[in-house]
Order: structure tokens, then C-alpha cells, then sequence
């Protein structure tokens, strides 16, 4: 099977100077893959450099098989690659309702899909953004994403700023999510054994390299080992 998202050899950074160097990963259609790691380690970077925000330095960056070298990020979007960032770029004063319409897609799913997966999402529907609790919030920037039916969905922290419980609901919403659609799923997420929970298989970076890989339920079943791969 082809994956939906390869990355091999990638090396990116800022102002001419490396952060990340020589990492290599897959994601496989239907997968939820975790990019873990302390601050500092790379993990913004990587997404930044796959989704062409940011250029990189050397590698490749394959979705489903086709190299993506020199294609801007509005046309990584049109080809399948959806990426929710760290501050969900959302616009405070539009509603629910105008965000879900600017990621919409002539074949991406509706309204009542999108509801299926975030039914709080259907009582706020006329409510602006800016109202709205911080999980609403990434619940509208991740619906928004999924509008245009992406073949590889990237989040950036899908936990920052929100209660525990809030982030255990949103990680079985994504898993569902890879389930139902197919879609591939890279998820940077600092709530390690939650994310492993929801993960089928997952990557530690340290310094810029991958130090530790494997089945999620493995290395969640390797605490010692996985708190290790953090002092790196």
C-alpha cells in the first residue's frame, strides 16, 4: 500500500541553520501516526517543512507517492494535505457555519458528517468563534480541515491550552475520524500516554533526530525507555 504521507531524509530550519535532520517517517491511509518529543525538538518544524510553509533544506516529502518539491502550500492543500497549527489560524469574529464553508470542497463531507464527529459543533453553529471555550475552538479548526477532505491531516498540539478530559475526548474523535474517512493522520501532541492511547504507531524526536519509533502500544508499554528518549 502506498502511504499517504512519506518523509525521508528531511532537513529544515531557520535563517540557514538545521533543526531538524535527516528524519524519516511514514503514514500509512487510516493511520494515526505521533511526532513526541520535548520543546525544542523539531516537531513544529517538521509540519512546517512538510506542508511548504517553510522550506527545507534537503529530503523529500511524498504524499501518497508523488514528491511534493517545489509545490507551494495552497496546492499541497488542493492535493490532499490539510494542517491545523498551533494557534488554529481561526477568525474570531466568523461564525462556526463561515469556517466550516471556507474549508469546504465539492467532494468533501457535509455539514451533518462533520456534526457526527463534533455534535457539540451543531448547537454552536451560528456562534462566533471568538466566544467559543478553547476545545470548541479546535474542534471548529479541525472540522474546518476535514471539510476539504484531506488524504493526510497534520495537528500541531491539538492539547494546548485545554483540560485533560477535553483532550481524551478529542484524541478518540481523531481516531474515529481515521477510521470513518481513510484519512492519514500526523499529530504532534505533548500528552504522551493519552496520544499513544489513540495512536497506531509513533515517532520521538530529540534534538532534531528521531531517537525512538515503533508500534504506539509498544512504546507505551516501555515507560522508562520513552521518558529516556526525552533526555537524549
Amino acid at each position: 500500500m502506498t502511504p499517504a504521507l512519506e518523509v525521508i531524509g528531511l532537513v529544515a530550519g531557520y535563517d540557514g541553520r538545521a533543526v531538524v535532520t535527516g528524519i524519516d517517517l511514514t503514514v500509512a491511509p487510516g493511520e494515526v501516526v505521533c511526532l513526541l518529543g520535548p520543546n525544542g525538538a523539531g516537531k513544529t518544524t517538521s509540519l512546517l517543512a512538510i506542508s511548504a510553509i517553510i522550506g527545507r533544506m534537503a529530503g523529500s516529502v511524498r504524499l501518497d507517492g508523488a514528491e511534493t518539491k517545489g509545490d507551494a502550500p495552497h496546492r499541497l492543500a488542493r492535493a490532499g494535505l490539510a494542517h491545523v497549527p498551533e494557534d488554529r489560524s481561526l477568525f474570531p469574529s466568523l461564525t462556526v457555519a463561515e469556517h466550516l464553508r471556507l474549508g469546504s470542497t465539492k467532494d468533501g463531507p457535509g455539514d451533518a458528517d462533520v456534526f457526527g464527529w463534533f455534535p457539540a459543533l451543531a448547537r454552536l453553529h451560528s456562534r462566533r468563534v471568538g466566544l467559543l471555550s478553547g476545545g470548541e475552538q479546535q474542534m471548529v479548526a479541525v472540522a474546518r480541515a476535514l471539510k476539504g477532505r484531506p488524504r493526510v491531516l497534520m495537528i500541531d498540539e491539538l492539547s494546548l491550552g485545554l483540560a485533560p478530559l477535553v483532550v481524551e475526548s478529542l484524541l478518540d474523535t481523531i481516531r474515529v475520524i481515521a477510521d470513518d474517512t481513510g484519512c492519514g493522520v500526523l499529530l504532534v501532541e505533548q500528552h504522551v500516554q493519552m496520544a499513544l492511547g489513540a495512536a497506531d504507531s509513533a515517532y520521538v524526536l530529540s534534538r532534531g533526530s528521531i531517537v525512538m519509533s515503533g508500534p504506539a502500544d509498544e512504546l507505551a508499554g516501555d515507560p522508562d525507555r520513552l521518558r529516556a528518549s526525552y533526555l537524549v
